[in-house]
């Protein structure tokens, strides 16, 4: 196994693409902690990662809080005994034009996405320079590359995780730890595939939930179909296991952008 006795801390891993992150993440040796905002979802996929033979535990955390990001990468070392890796996944998103948008809801998605990745990022460096090895992934999105309507919020926040992923990099270079971030194209999670998601907000007068889901998959994606929350976790198995890939944010997407 490619990451026996690494420890992993995965936020936003109690579903969707965390799970597919921490669930790819322990079948190559990986020790992980999942940190979710939901309790009861954080425990259910440490559960399953533990039926991999794997140690594992859940914690609750609110990433846009700095004592509760603090005490989560502590329980981490303290409970598994370092950290070694930090997927920094957990997001938030509400689909409403400019006009729409309140300073409320600008504020509640940058605060998840951007400054949550920043915070948890802060909070975990110290202990991945006592390593002298450290493995830093972002969840960012194609939607921090290119800007979509109705999700200018969205987008704003997850084109900070591309600009703040490479000038981390750039400082930790010299540190043997490497950040990296993944940029998913259209993943049948909540955010497009559950209530109120794209699927359903964008969905043509007549259309059902599942004709809008095939409709943007076909149109938008080369491929024909959309990718898989295994799809994100194999990426970050792939960023953790290499030393000279750094400031990257690759987009596993099907074909739909190509930059």
């Amino acid at each position: 196994m490619k990451l026996q006795d690494r420890v992993a801390l995965v936020t936003g891993g109690g579903r969707g693409i965390g799970r597919g992150i921490a669930l790819e993440l322990a079948k190559e040796g990986c020790s992980v902690a999942v940190a979710d905002m939901n309790l009861n979802d954080a425990q259910s996929v440490a559960a399953e990662i533990q039926a991999l033979g794997r140690t594992s535990l859940a914690i609750q955390v609110n990433v846009t809080d700095w004592d509760d990001v603090q005490k989560m990468v502590q329980t981490t070392v303290e409970t598994l005994g370092k950290l070694d890796i930090i997927c920094n996944n957990a997001g938030v998103i509400s689909i409403k034009s400019v006009e729409e948008l309140t300073p409320e809801d600008w504020d509640f998605v940058l605060d998840v996405n951007a400054k949550g990745v920043f915070m948890c990022c802060k909070a975990a460096i110290p202990e991945l320079k006592k390593n002298g090895w450290g493995r830093i992934i972002n969840t960012a999105s194609i939607a921090g590359k290119e800007g979509f309507p109705q999700l200018s919020h969205y987008a704003a926040s997850k084109f900070a995780v591309v600009g703040f992923t490479v000038s981390l990099a750039k400082e930790l270079q010299r540190d043997n730890i490497t950040v990296n971030s993944i940029c998913p194209g259209i993943v049948p999670t909540q955010m497009w595939y559950g209530p109120n998601g794209l699927a359903d907000k964008w969905k043509l007068e007549g259309e059902t939930m599942e004709e809008s889901w095939k409709r943007h998959q076909d149109i938008l994606i080369p491929q024909g179909e959309g990718q898989t929350p295994q799809d994100m976790g194999q990426l970050a198995v792939f960023f953790a296991t290499q030393d000279h890939i750094t400031a990257q944010n690759i987009n596993v997407d099907g074909g739909f952008t190509w930059h």
